[in-house]
């Protein structure tokens, strides 16, 4: 029936009504929070930028990278249920796939063009198995597609170059026409998706199309603002998502890579929260199929502050007036009354020691209560005359919060990540 519907839409429907995305998806999309961004193809295999080095590369390059590059592409060791487990304990909701990045390269078993990972040593249909994966470990899908698309223009002897008018789809009805055909591919084969995220600069018929698909779908970049490689100065109008590298490359880059640690993934993610956005935080397997171990590393130190923390992140919104005193970042769950305060910035806290918030924007009421994410408040681990309780004071104008960290993550009980607070039933201050 599916295959029906697309190819009644594609033969009696050229030009489409202006759709949008349904407001209540976007609400659970914004409730997720946090996801995982895959850029994966078979040019991997050399550590460079995917795709871009196509720009500008003579027709040697051209013609080894087309034709002889596919011949060496073998993710023998890749793993789609590792992923996925991986990603789930990180604390993802949702996980977007490079099906088909600027270079033209399919990572699906496509009848469109040959220029596909079936046409490796590898064979095997990759983002079917990585969606079967997903699925199987409650991870939303989400396929990124890139509507430009430099083999179509190599194999008909343009030039290769994103800001000339033929590599856009709406000033080439050709590759309009190809996109649309591999977009109805991908719906047909690995419904339902998720989310899809178009990247190019032009956009809007493909978006339109893939809404006339299937309107369960949420468009990404395309109908929301995704910045890139950066976080808004403050809160943006409307649903957005950063999308940020670990390190300075979207692909895997095996030298001269330099990585962010542990804590400043997280206190980006927090700060994205803080401010009403999403955070998709990407990962560049190696041409074999592993996951690098220093990204690895970073996905386990944020699944660690994920598991004890998570709570602050998913299904909240934004605070009214001050989103941050500081060091200290909010957000709030309306239903339960709750606001969560990210003790960000410390360093050396040793298991047992005492700290204290002060904040102006918050205030306490006679229903206030405050607690520590991820311990019970009532004991230190070979400390027990130590009363880990955290506790509160309001002041005339500050709220102050003493916190013991009494949880033991480390073993050398030191915790170099946000500690969080919960405070319930509290007033905001309009300052």
């Amino acid at each position: 029936m599916i295959k029906l519907i697309i190819l009644f839409l594609m033969i009696f429907t050229p030009v489409y009504s202006q759709q949008k995305n349904n407001p209540e998806l976007v609400e659970e999309f914004m409730d997720m929070g946090f996801g995982i961004f895959i850029h994966w193809s078979m040019d991997s295999q050399l550590g460079s930028v995917i795709s871009h080095s196509m720009v500008g590369a003579s027709e040697k390059y051209l013609d080894k990278y087309i034709n002889e590059l596919p011949k060496t592409f073998y993710p023998d060791k890749f793993d789609p249920d590792e992923w996925a487990r991986l990603f789930k304990v990180a604390g993802a909701e949702y996980v977007v796939f490079t099906t088909k990045h600027h270079n033209g390269f399919c990572m699906w078993d496509t009848k469109t063009t040959d220029f596909n990972i079936m046409n490796t040593p590898y064979g095997k249909d990759i983002t079917g198995m990585l969606v079967k994966s997903l699925r199987k470990y409650g991870l939303k899908t989400g396929f990124y597609f890139s509507p430009e698309d430099f083999h179509f223009l190599y194999k008909r002897g343009t030039l290769i170059s994103r800001k000339r008018a033929m590599s856009q789809i709406t000033e080439n009805k050709e590759l309009l026409e190809y996109d649309k055909k591999q977009v109805a591919e991908l719906v047909e084969k690995y419904s339902p998706i998720d989310i899809f995220f178009f990247d190019s600069f032009k956009k809007g018929p493909i978006v339109q199309y893939v809404h006339s698909l299937d309107p369960k779908i949420i468009v990404t970049r395309g109908e929301m603002a995704t910045p890139e490689q950066k976080i808004p100065d403050g809160p943006m109008p409307g649903p957005w998502e950063t999308c940020m590298t670990m390190g300075t490359q979207w692909q895997y880059k095996p030298t001269n890579e330099n990585y962010k640690s542990g804590t400043e993934i997280i206190e980006k993610l927090i700060e994205i929260r803080a401010k009403g956005g999403n955070f998709l935080l990407n990962v560049g397997p190696k041409p074999n199929g592993e996951i690098p171990i220093e990204q690895e590393e970073r996905l386990r130190e944020v699944g660690l502050w994920m598991f004890v923390n998570e709570e602050a992140i998913k299904n909240v919104r934004l605070v009214p007036y001050k989103i941050n005193e500081g060091k200290i970042w909010f957000t709030q769950y309306q239903k339960e009354n709750a606001v969560y305060a990210f003790y960000t910035g410390q360093k050396d806290w040793f298991k047992g020691m005492r700290r204290s918030l002060l904040m102006e924007s918050i205030r306490a009421t006679e229903k206030t209560t405050v607690s520590t994410l991820g311990q019970n408040d009532l004991v230190v681990e070979y400390w027990p005359a130590n009363n880990p309780e955290t506790r509160f004071i309001q002041q005339k104008n500050i709220l102050e919060v003493s916190v013991s960290r009494a949880h033991r993550l480390y073993n050398n009980k030191i915790w170099p990540n946000p500690v969080v607070v919960k405070l319930t039933d509290v007033e905001f201050v309009e300052k």
